[in-house]
């Protein structure tokens, strides 16, 4: 007992520490406390990783309390340590004392090693543990949930978000207010796309700079250890931010999973009529309105379509351009109105310009791709479709768009030495597009399999075999090879 009443001491005056200077030495005041903290260091080390938490909590307390700046892994570790300590305490009393030293650590990391940990990640943990080991302290864990992810904001780990929404999902489920769950799924969707816009935008920088290197190897301007040696680092930071940017989608798609039962177009469509007018001078407000409606599909609903209005006039960026011109772009197909579908090309261009990343640039061109061809321009379609490509070489729907582009060329290529003769080219393009992106394999043989090539004998009247070269003219202009 008396372990656990010395760490208590020290949770009680904690106030105390928070008013003084962190630390005034980083081992000891001199140096046999130094050498007594160092060795506590290295019991805790040894003893943690053989998985004997009492013998490490032991050297824990010691180091916590008389060297709190010397190690960030005391704080790091906590977790583990405590949680297989509490597991493990039959005493109640004294496995509340614990559950009381773990929470201490999350309070004060941030204050002793500000570099490493921040406020926000600390309430956060705390909440986690609350839910885990004080179910009744519900409210009080999911408003320090709350505070956590507005002061994290996009980096706000899975972890906190998965049990975050749980959270809102049970409380809405027993206060029976909707509200609870749809304003989480707000900071969801604001924040978790910036976590993956974030993430994204380091890993291609990354990705390019390797891509670079790869170049410099091949034309001879780098050794290869050198190359190795530089690469290293690349491969590494490439490989993080990709296990970041997994996790996040996972957690995103979980979040869209859950608030689904609760936020329906019609729940979210009467919640934000009802407080529009309140919100619309909040532009903060109104684009988490505006990205949980559009996540939703509930671009149909006026408040959607007033708050989109208001929030691209007052802060245009990729993502109001885009949702601009997919909301064009769908009222064309319902109208038919060539207005619109300018429009639509208009935003599209737009949304591609303001693109931060090479997903959203090919997105964009993508989405600007569609619309030439709904606008029968075919030349400007597939150069757009080939922008898509640039920023994304693997995109294989370009290529497929391509294809159909080709495949459609009927009335624009009448006056072919050999008739149809462009069916060849559009197959090029579903082969590529199958080679280049596996995903959309079944897509692009799909389309393959509804072409009409020129018949044998079409080709026996020019003497063309199978196999030969031929070139394409029309609009296409491209080489390709009989069938």
């Amino acid at each position: 007992m008396k372990k656990i009443v010395a760490i208590i001491a020290l949770v009680v005056s904690g106030s105390f520490i928070f008013a003084q200077k962190p630390c005034s030495f980083t081992y000891g005041a001199n140096e046999a406390d130094s050498l007594k903290c160092l060795e506590q260091i290295t019991n805790f080390r040894t003893f943690y990783n053989a998985k004997a938490y009492a013998d490490a909590y032991e050297a824990w307390q010691y180091v916590i309390q008389h060297s709190p700046c010397s190690w960030d892994g005391i704080y790091t570790n906590a977790q583990t340590m405590f949680q297989n300590l509490i597991k493990d305490e039959k005493d109640s009393a004294r496995r509340e004392l614990l559950i009381d030293s773990l929470m201490y650590t999350f309070d004060v990391r941030s204050t002793y090693f500000p570099d490493k940990f921040t406020p926000g990640s600390g309430l956060g943990l705390k909440a986690y543990n609350t839910i885990r080991y004080r179910k009744t302290e519900y409210e009080k864990a999911f408003d320090w949930f709350v505070q956590s992810v507005e002061m994290e904001k996009e980096n706000t780990q899975p972890a906190v978000w998965d049990a975050y929404f749980q959270l809102a999902e049970n409380m809405t489920k027993a206060k029976r207010d909707t509200s609870i769950v749809v304003e989480a799924y707000e900071r969801a969707t604001d924040y978790i796309d910036l976590s993956i816009l974030n993430a994204t935008k380091a890993y291609e920088t990354s990705a390019d700079a390797l891509e670079e290197l790869q170049k410099k190897l091949d034309n001879g301007e780098l050794d290869r250890m050198a190359f190795d040696k530089q690469a290293k680092k690349y491969i590494q930071d490439t490989t993080r931010q990709q296990k970041l940017i997994v996790n996040y989608r996972k957690t995103l798609a979980k979040v869209n999973n859950a608030v689904t039962p609760y936020a329906s177009c019609e729940v979210l469509d009467m919640l934000y009529t009802k407080k529009f007018d309140d919100i619309k001078g909040d532009l903060a407000a109104v684009s988490k309105m505006v990205n949980t409606m559009f996540k939703g599909g509930c671009t149909n609903s006026q408040v959607f379509q007033d708050g989109l209005a208001i929030l691209h006039k007052a802060s245009p960026s990729r993502n109001t351009a885009f949702m601009m011109g997919n909301l064009t772009f769908k009222n064309y197909a319902q109208n038919q109105s060539a207005e619109e579908l300018t429009e639509a090309i208009e935003y599209f261009k737009e949304a591609a310009k303001l693109s931060e990343t090479h997903e959203q640039t090919a997105e964009a061109y993508y989405m600007l791709a569609l619309a030439y061809r709904m606008k029968g321009s075919f030349s400007e379609a597939r150069s757009s479709a080939y922008d898509a490509l640039k920023a994304r070489p693997n995109m294989g729907k370009a290529y497929i768009l391509i294809g159909d582009l080709y495949a459609n060329s009927g009335g624009r290529c009448g006056d072919e030495k050999v008739p149809g003769g462009y069916a060849w080219a559009a197959a090029d393009k579903y082969a590529k597009a199958a080679a280049v992106d596996p995903s959309c394999a079944d897509d692009a043989n799909k389309q393959r399999s509804k072409l009409r090539f020129p018949s044998k004998e079409e080709l026996f009247k020019r003497g063309m075999n199978s196999g030969d070269s031929y070139h394409v003219g029309c609009w296409i202009q491209e080489n390709t090879t009989v069938r």
